[in-house]
This record gives structure tokens, sequence and C-alpha cells, in this order.
């Protein structure tokens, strides 16, 4: 595809691509570990448990409406970055871009390309120089589809996220109707010296975590067939299909294991699986794992380099991020740098540390994301809206104040892992000023 005139992304990306798109970026290996991590701290209480996926789903979906708005009025590439540019200027958008490409982003994908290696080892034994030479080449692969084609990228990760929804789903089903550990007894409350309260408030920490990514989604607006239509519908209900799916397989683990069996499996859906299954169908869990791991690293690297090319486009980054390729129609050369990046934090193990200072991080940019809808609903009220977040403005509100107390409550709890993450996206300051004064 070449690209369009006037040097824009083509729109190319439909309702269904959209909403694949939001369930292939979130689902990673999160829903098939986390459960058993939330059902320990909170001591194995089954309702308090599930209490922690809903909570957590319903502040994807009260955030999913709110950009869903801001989708709609504003479909241009970069997403996030954009609304953070209008409402609180430059720099506060360039240190999210920068973090993103730095650490973010690219250490996710590093994580995935390592952690596909790991359960690919299930199937096959690599040296550990092969380990890393298979998880550069994971990231180099999924590099050139995206380089390509923007269409051929979107089927493949439509493919992809349909291959572990759908083993999601069939999982559900098998193990709700022939598992039989509901009646075992279960213990009951936070562990020993926690309050119940605590206990949940450490559990959402791995839910957000599993729940994270849906706000990359916003990136690749810009290149949306009908964005004031398609957008704010595939990513509320996109988010909205996510919590579905998570609260289908938490009871379905449980169904198979019993709430003692689940709360203290290392393994949790291979585990389950094996259980209800046997011992030999846990490996098409370890097989629809990789999918989904390929499935979330390939949805990352179809959106973020849109907000670095989103960035070179307002004079914020090197020029060349932001060039179109004259044949291929994609910001080839934004692709290419940043998983280049990740394949050097593959290969040298740099990023696990990294990812853990930072990540946080990205919940007080998703919160500054979010109020930007106040920004354009004072400056612009009679711009067209042709989706308008219900329940403004507390819906907002209500995704705002918990995402900034997720910060607030890394600083206290995390100061050190705190000071570093911070000062990590600081180093992005002399950056903006060399570009701006650039």
């Amino acid at each position: 595809m070449t690209a369009p005139p006037g040097g824009t992304l083509a729109r190319v990306l439909s309702f269904r691509d959209l909403v694949l798109l939001t369930l292939g970026v979130v689902i990673g290996s999160g829903i098939f570990i986390v459960p058993a991590t939330v059902l320990k701290l909170t001591g194995g209480a089954l309702v308090p448990a599930l209490a922690v996926w809903v909570f957590g789903g319903l502040l994807s979906v009260f955030g999913a409406l709110t950009y869903a708005e801001l989708g709609a009025m504003k479909p241009d590439s970069g997403g996030l970055y954009t609304y953070m540019r209008d409402a609180f200027g430059e720099g506060t958008a360039f240190l999210y871009g920068w973090a993103l490409l730095l650490v973010i982003a690219s250490a996710t994908n590093a994580t995935l390309a390592v952690a596909f290696t790991g359960y690919l080892q299930q199937f096959t034994p690599l040296t550990p120089f092969a380990a890393k030479a298979v998880a550069v080449l994971v990231i180099a692969a999924i590099c050139a589809l995206n380089v390509f084609s923007m269409r051929q990228s979107a089927n493949v990760q439509n493919l992809a996220t349909g291959i572990k929804v759908g083993a999601i789903v069939v999982m559900g089903v098998l193990l709700l109707t022939m598992g039989h550990e509901f009646s075992q007894p279960a213990p009951a409350g936070a562990p020993e010296g926690l309050s119940l309260l605590t206990a949940m408030g450490a559990a959402m920490i791995g839910v957000l975590w599993a729940y994270e990514g849906w706000q990359y989604v916003t990136f690749s607006a810009g290149e949306a067939v009908n964005p004031q239509k398609d957008f704010a519908r595939a990513i509320w209900l996109g988010v909205a299909l996510l919590m579905a799916l998570y609260l289908v397989a938490n009871l379905a683990y449980v169904a198979a294991l019993g709430v003692g069996g689940a709360m203290e499996s290392k393994r949790i859906a291979s585990e389950a699986v094996a259980a209800v299954l046997g011992p030999a169908a846990g490996k098409l869990v370890a097989a629809a794992i990789l999918i989904s791991m390929f499935s979330a690293a390939h949805a990352t690297v179809m959106t973020a380099p849109r907000v670095y090319f989103s960035m070179a486009r307002d004079g914020l980054f090197f020029k060349k991020l932001a060039e179109i390729h004259p044949k291929y129609g994609t910001p080839a050369f934004a692709i290419i740098v940043s998983s280049v990046w990740s394949a050097v934090m593959a290969a040298t193990g740099t990023f696990e540390e990294l990812l853990t200072y930072v990540v946080f991080t990205g919940w007080g940019f998703y919160a500054l994301g979010a109020a930007a809808i106040f920004h354009y609903r004072r400056k612009h009220p009679d711009a067209p809206r042709p989706f308008r977040t219900p329940g403004y403005p507390l819906v907002p509100i209500l995704f705002i104040v918990p995402s900034l107390a997720i910060v607030v409550n890394t600083i206290v709890t995390n100061p050190r892992q705190a000071a570093i993450g911070f000062g990590i996206v600081l180093c992005g300051v002399p950056a903006y000023w060399f570009w701006r004064k650039k």
C-alpha cells in the first residue's frame, strides 16, 4: 500500500480490527498466571478475589468510555500523546512518549519475547544463546510484518487474537462444565497480618497489570476507517469483553482446581486444564500462551510507534521518525527504531528492572490523558462529539482518581522504586529542551 496524498497514514482499520486490537494488546500472559496470585493475596476468599477483577475491569471500562469520546472527537495518530499535548502542553506529552519508547513499550515487547522463548522450551530445549536469538527473531518478525503493511499486519493480529480469545472461551466452557471442585472447602479472609481490604489492594496491582494496554488502541485512531462511528464503540466494547473473559477464566480455574488448589498453583492455566483433560492437554495451554504473547507483542508494535511518529511530526523527535514509507504507507522508520531497541533489551536482559521501575508511571499519564476531556469540553464546547462519555464528569473522575492513587501508593510503599522510575522519566527533560531548541 502506498502512502495516501498529504503524507498521512492510510485509514485501513475497521470496527472489527479495533475491537480485536484492544483485546490483543491486553491479553498476554497475565490471565494465565495472575489469578493464582490474587487468590493467594486474598487468603483464598473467592468473592473478594473476583471483586478485585471486577473493580479492575470497571476502572478500565470507565477509562475506555472517557477515551472513546476523545478518540472519536480527535481521531489522530498518537492518541493519548495528542490529548496530553493539547491539554497540558508539549513537554508533558513528550515525557510520556519518551518513557514509552525508552522503557514502557520497548521493555514490554522484550519481556513478551523472552517469555515466549520460555514457553517454547516446553516443546523444544534451547540453550541460553538460542533462547536470546529466538527472542530477537520474534521481535524482528513482528517488526517486518508491521513495516510492510498495516492491513496485512491487522489481518495477522486478528487471527492471533481470535485464536487466543477462542482458546480462553473453550477452556472456560470445558473447565466449568467438567470441573467439580467448587465444593472444596476454601480458606476465608486475608493472609495473617493483613486486613481483607489491604489484601485486596495488594492484589489489585497484579490485576491492573493483566488489564494493562487497552489505552494503546488510541495510538491508532488515525488509521481507523470510520473513527467517528467505530472507535468509541470498539474501545469500550473491547474492554467490556475483556472483563467478561477474565471472570470466566477465573471461575474456570477454581472449578478445575478448587480454591485451595488454584491459590497454590504455579501455572494455574496449564494445571487446571491438565487436572480436567489430562497432562497432555497442558501443552495446548502452552501453545495458546505462545500465540497470546506473540499477539500482545505484535499489537504493541502496531500501535506504540504511532506516538513516536506524531512526536516527530510535532518537531519533538528525529525527523526521520515522521516519514511514511513511500511504498508501504507505514511509519517504517519509527517501527524499526523501536523494534531494534526492544531487541537490544531482549538480547542483553536489561529490561526487567527498568520495566519494574517505570511501569507505574504509566498510570499517571493515563490519568492525565483522561483529564484532557475536561480541557476539550471547556475550550471546545461546540466541537463535534460523535460519542459523549456517559455519566460525565463522574465517569472520567472514577478513572482518574484511582489511576493517580496507584501512583501515590507506589511512592508510599516503594519510594526507592518510585524515585528511580521518576528519574528515568525526567531524563527526558533535557532531551525535550534539545528538540524544542532545534
